[in-house]
């Protein structure tokens, strides 16, 4: 005697396939996505946003590290630098801009 699914499992595979299809290709996409950004930041990483000159950090006032382009001479800060900055020195605006043009 051959044995033969139902309908119920057999619809109940079809079913099952197609939640781990679909959870194959959510990881994959993930997977995806962070090797991706993972690129992205080693392509850009201490680069200038302006002309893709390469960033050297120089210390400002010992008390901040600022990234300097070494092509344009643009000057970027980190996320909190500038309060950092304004925090500590009364006058901070003349004396960051005097730094950078010494």
């Amino acid at each position: 005697m051959d044995w033969k699914p139902s309908e119920k499992e057999e619809e109940y595979f079809k079913q099952r396939e197609l939640e781990l299809k679909k959870k194959f290709e959510e990881e994959r996409e993930a997977y995806r996505a962070t090797e991706e950004k993972e690129g992205f930041n080693k392509l850009h990483y201490m680069k200038c946003p302006k002309c893709y000159g390469d960033l050297r950090e120089e210390n400002f006032k010992e008390k901040v590290n600022i990234d300097r382009c070494q092509k344009c001479n643009g000057v970027w800060l980190d996320a909190g630098e500038l309060e950092m900055l304004a925090e500590h020195e009364h006058g901070f605006i003349s004396s960051f801009f005097k730094h950078l043009l010494d």
